[in-house]
């Protein structure tokens, strides 16, 4: 426990108040079995979770639905805040929400329930992390792929940050990765960890951004590099990949 509260010491400094919106990201993350759990689901999220929330939430949304990732089928929603305090008060008014209540009780009153567990992480923005775009209304869906890389240490964790902050992300873009945002788990699995999420047209396009990111010779010199200097940074590497909803706001 003392470890992880004198991990915030070692985190990437927030920008200062007035520089960025979104601060705070947290992911949900439903994990269902095959039948209709994941009709029911996305029945739920899209006709009653999501106009509820549009009602008193402005920031990003995201819905997505599990291609490749350690259980499947599963559910995954991430939600965007300014502050802590508009997370809760977006949280609250949700709760007081007697529509919504009505829907989640009929939702939760089947006989099979909703999903087989759920999981939530809160996740600070790195200050380097780009704000989240809108989708136009009539956008496809893309394939978004979340990585998770955990660090040994929070020194090496922050040793992480860095090289995403400087060399990391041109090479990213000059490759064809644009991630939609950059972040530190505070409470959730894995830490401590960078988590980001890139959007792609399709797979074909996440394949050939990727093979030409670890070819790059300006990558494979900042690599050796990083690990000559901090040691491996990055020890472990989580990869799951969504699709987006057709109702999701950000797809």
């Amino acid at each position: 426990m003392c470890g992880t509260f004198g991990a915030f010491g070692a985190m990437p400094a927030a920008a200062a108040a007035g520089e960025r919106k979104t601060r705070f990201y947290v992911l949900e993350q439903a994990f269902l079995k095959n039948g209709p759990q994941v009709e029911r689901m996305n029945e739920f999220a899209g006709k009653h979770l999501l106009p509820a929330l549009n009602k008193v939430h402005s920031g990003p949304k995201i819905y997505l639905q599990a291609l490749v990732a350690p259980h499947m089928p599963q559910f995954a929603a991430i939600y965007g805040f300014e502050s802590l305090e508009e997370m809760w008060r977006v949280h609250t008014r949700m709760g007081e929400d007697q529509e919504l209540a009505k829907a989640a009780a009929q939702y939760e009153s089947a006989a099979e329930a909703p999903a087989e567990h759920a999981t939530s992480s809160l996740l600070e923005a790195a200050d380097y992390s780009p704000e989240i775009a809108p989708s136009a209304a009539d956008a496809a869906p893309r394939i978004f792929e979340l990585r998770v890389y955990h660090s040994p240490t929070w020194r090496q964790l922050k040793a992480l940050h860095e090289r995403f902050a400087g060399p990391e992300i041109k090479i990213f873009h000059r490759t064809g990765i644009h991630p939609v945002f950059y972040s530190s788990t505070l409470f959730g699995a894995n830490v401590p960890n960078l988590t980001y999420v890139i959007p792609f047209e399709n797979l074909a396009a996440r394949e050939k951004a990727w093979n030409a990111f670890g070819a790059d010779p300006e990558w494979v010199k900042v690599r050796r590099e990083s690990i000559e200097k901090h040691g491996q940074i990055s020890s472990v590497s989580q990869i799951s990949l969504y699709k987006a909803t057709a109702y999701s706001p950000v797809r």
